[in-house]
Formats: structure tokens, sequence, C-alpha cells
């Protein structure tokens, strides 16, 4: 069941981008796990900035695309705890990761990734002109 719509899926996409970027803050994360997030702030800020979809500026990658690569990075996320070695330094770091990786996975099983990432677009053109 696609529950999430293109609109939708970008609001998640700048509160999970804020979320990483404050991540640091709210859990007291310093060194590589502070840098992780900023990186993955940034880099996911610029991935939602270049999906085709409503809340989209550059409109270079296809939904889908943005979809694969979200899939790629909720496995990447449940995994980096064990990948780099920091499953039993930080469980707090750990933890967050894997939630994070379990959220992502959820949005992407939740998204309509086939849907008109440009029906709001379509709806001006259909409306009566006055």
């Amino acid at each position: 069941m696609k529950v999430i719509s293109p609109r939708m899926h970008g609001m998640l996409d700048y509160g999970t981008i804020a979320l990483f970027a404050l991540a640091p803050t709210l859990f007291n994360f310093d060194g590589p796990y502070a840098t992780a997030c900023y990186v993955l702030a940034a880099g996911y800020l610029l991935i939602t900035l270049m999906t085709d979809f409503p809340l989209g500026v550059m409109r270079m990658i296809p939904f889908p695309m943005h979809g694969g690569l979200e899939l790629v990075s909720g496995l990447a996320l449940l995994a980096a705890p064990f990948i780099f070695g920091f499953h039993d330094d930080n469980t707090l770091a750990r933890n967050f990761f894997m939630v994070m990786g379990v959220v992502f996975l959820g949005s992407w099983m939740l998204t309509d990734w086939r849907a008109d990432t440009h029906a709001a677009n379509n709806m001006k053109n259909i409306a009566p002109q006055h």
C-alpha cells in the first residue's frame, strides 16, 4: 500500500535533512558521528533539491531514481555501525543510524514512486481561466 505521495515524501525529506543536521546537537554526537550527520544532511539536501517532484528545485533526478537512492541509503544506514565498527563504541549513534535506516526503508516501501510528480502543475492547466 503506497500511502506517501511525492509531495508528502518531499516534506518528509526536508524533515529528515533537518534531523540529520540537528542530530549532533540533539544527541551530543561529536567527531565522526557528527561529521557523518552533517555529510548526510548536505548530501540528502542536494538530492532532494535535484529531484523531479513537487518540492524539488532543479528537478534533474527522476523521482523513481530518488527512490532507488533511498533504498540504498536505508540499507547503508542499517549496515554503517557494523561496517565502520561503531556498533559497540557509541550505542546512541548506532541506534540513531539504524533507526534512520529503518525510517528510510519504511518511507521507500510506503512511497508511490510511480505517482505523477507534476499533478499540481497539471491541475493548473485544467482549471477554467477567467
